[in-house]
């Protein structure tokens, strides 16, 4: 079962994205009540998503103390094609390592190769797993332009 409702254009778009889309920004609340945005690779496996942090971060921290987060994804540069989803994140020390994730080692080779490591030392650097569960998807796909934009959300 998707995220997105499956009969509508947009919902089968941003289920594509979800599978393909390389960056997403997930934003968590500091201490003091800050959203704070980062950009993270993610694997979705149509329940939730599946982002790898290095241990010292600030989003664990903000995660560990605060589970509402939201993550999206690049939209158009005009204002069409946004996917957010808000929901709750968790630390998930029961996940497998980055490497051992066929779907995310083949879906980030190119991004290991970028920066000059293996899917080993990648896992090794980026070793917290942080799951997130999506509450509420939101999506728009700009259809036809209108005097207010134009756009279709579901």
């Amino acid at each position: 079962m998707g995220l997105f409702k499956p009969n509508s254009r947009s919902g089968a778009a941003a289920e594509e994205r979800l599978q393909h889309d390389q960056i997403a920004w997930l934003t968590t609340v500091t201490p003091e009540g800050m959203p704070q945005s980062s950009p993270v690779w993610f694997i979705w496996d149509g329940e939730s998503f599946l982002v790898y942090s290095e241990p010292d971060k600030p989003k664990v921290r903000n995660i560990e103390g605060h589970a509402q987060v939201s993550l999206h994804l690049e939209g158009d540069r005009r204002g069409g094609d946004v996917v957010t989803m808000e929901g709750t994140a968790r630390i998930d020390r029961g996940a497998p390592s980055a490497e051992a994730v066929p779907a995310y080692v083949e879906k980030y080779r190119d991004g290991f190769e970028r920066l000059s490591m293996s899917a080993a030392k990648f896992a090794a650097a980026y070793s917290v797993p942080i799951r997130i569960r999506p509450s509420r998807p939101r999506a728009w796909l700009v259809s036809r332009p209108t005097e207010a934009g134009g756009g279709e959300e579901r």
